[in-house]
């Protein structure tokens, strides 16, 4: 680990390795291998030569294969590549050697029949991707949302001062502040869940030409939809030698959404550590600062603003690049779906220090309704909407002119400024009732 040159497997390994089924090399061969044997397996019930003389018998073992793959054994296929240069053709040679074993030798040439190696490529990475988000990424992200939804329950009756451009505005509650987020958050992840993963799967430049050729009386355009489905994905129906890549971009683009509400989120938390709204509960045996002893530092929100940012820079780098080739194909989609895992990397850190930051906060009321009592100003907003009711001239400019730029407006000065007006003692004593604490609106949630 302290060699490692990315801190996704050196630093933070600990918080990254349920990705590594995923995304590690290991990861992507087992996929590829998932891919070879189950189309192996979905030719023949076809009845094609010379598959239809596979003895029925052997298929748990060709099955097998797959389910015994180890660590050990993408091993064995990393030195096959040591010797073809070509990491694809490694995994068919492995399984080759796999049915040489057991005695099924005279089969091998099916085993790849008809395939580029995008077809296995842009079959195992989708399949890979959408195992991680359902698998990994979805549930910690509404692990993160369910935690914020606690919390703002909690906090859903407590006044607090509104800043719009940094300035105190109209009061508002800290329970729906956070609610804004949940609401934000809840719309995306539906739109995350919704999406579906394509597969690229049609031979040398997409149109099945090897399959049709060889065995022209099969329906191959059906074969290959009702395969692709079998693993959970939809199949491209027209492409190059690669995957068009729209689809996967667009869950990237999804993905940044998410990370984006995330970072205005921490930043709102910061500023609000900043400001003495939240407190921190402190682990002894942490150090806040090097030299000063005092300091409890939002270490938590800074790293998920980091990582988060770190992903989003890749993911759109991902979605930019990936959907552009050169005619037929090029191989810089290779190298850069290699980085696949880097920005759910990133994204899984910033969850779980997000989570760890929330488990930390503490409302300080005091500060919060301090910062309240000294700004009677923003009821303001009330009394002149009152006026306008009651058919006062000019109620803005009136409030305007006794509040804009008093350094201090409290309670005593407002209740005297409402003896000025000219209305009924019934509408006064409306407006004496309406206070920081209790103009909050329509905020509060169940």
């Amino acid at each position: 680990m302290l060699e490692a040159i990315s801190p996704i497997d050196g630093r933070y390994a600990g918080k990254t390795r349920s990705l590594s089924p995923y995304f590690s090399e290991y990861g992507l061969i087992h996929y590829r291998v998932l891919v070879e044997i189950k189309y192996f397996l979905a030719l023949i019930p076809l009845d094609i030569k010379p598959l239809n003389s596979f003895p029925q018998e052997k298929i748990k073992a060709v099955e097998e294969i797959l389910e015994s793959f180890s660590v050990e054994e993408a091993g064995k296929i990393k030195d096959i590549e040591s010797v073809t240069n070509h990491d694809v053709k490694a995994v068919e040679y492995f399984i080759r050697e796999k049915f040489k074993a057991l005695g099924l030798e005279e089969f091998g040439e099916m085993i790849h029949f008809g395939l580029t190696s995008q077809d296995v490529n842009n079959t195992a990475i989708p399949l890979s991707l959408k195992d991680a988000l359902d698998q990994v990424l979805l549930p910690e992200l509404r692990a993160v949302t369910d935690q914020i939804k606690v919390l703002a329950k909690e906090w859903n009756k407590i006044p607090l001062l509104a800043r719009t451009h940094g300035q105190p505005a109209s009061p508002t509650v800290l329970g729906k502040e956070f609610y804004v987020f949940i609401h934000r958050l809840d719309a995306q992840l539906k739109e995350l869940e919704s999406k579906s993963h394509w597969a690229k799967f049609g031979g040398a430049v997409g149109n099945l030409n090897a399959h049709h050729v060889t065995y022209p009386h099969v329906d191959w355009k059906a074969f290959a939809e009702s395969f692709i489905s079998s693993l959970g994905l939809r199949r491209i129906p027209f492409t190059t030698q690669i995957d068009t890549y729209d689809h996967m971009a667009d869950i990237f683009h999804c993905l940044k959404r998410i990370n984006t509400i995330l970072i205005d989120m921490c930043r709102d938390i910061w500023t609000y550590i900043s400001m003495n709204y939240f407190g921190q509960k402190v682990n002894e045996k942490e150090v806040g600062s090097s030299t000063m002893p005092h300091k409890v530092n939002p270490i938590d929100f800074e790293n998920a603003e980091g990582n988060l940012g770190l992903a989003n820079a890749v993911l759109g780098h991902l979605a930019d690049k990936l959907p552009v080739s050169r005619l037929q194909r090029d191989l810089t989609d290779s190298t850069v779906l290699r980085n696949l895992g880097v920005p759910l990397g990133h994204m899984l850190i910033a969850l779980k220090s997000i989570a760890k930051g929330l488990g930390k906060l503490k409302v300080n009321q005091h500060k919060i309704a301090a910062d309240l009592e000294s700004n009677w100003a923003v009821v303001a907003e009330a009394y002149q909407s009152i006026l306008r009711r009651e058919g006062v001239q000019a109620p803005y400019e009136l409030l305007k002119a006794f509040t804009r730029g008093k350094e201090s407006l409290g309670k005593d000065e407002m209740q005297t400024f409402i003896e000025t007006l000219p209305v009924s003692e019934e509408i006064k004593k409306e407006l004496r009732k309406i206070t920081p604490q209790n103009y909050t609106g329509l905020a509060s949630f169940p």
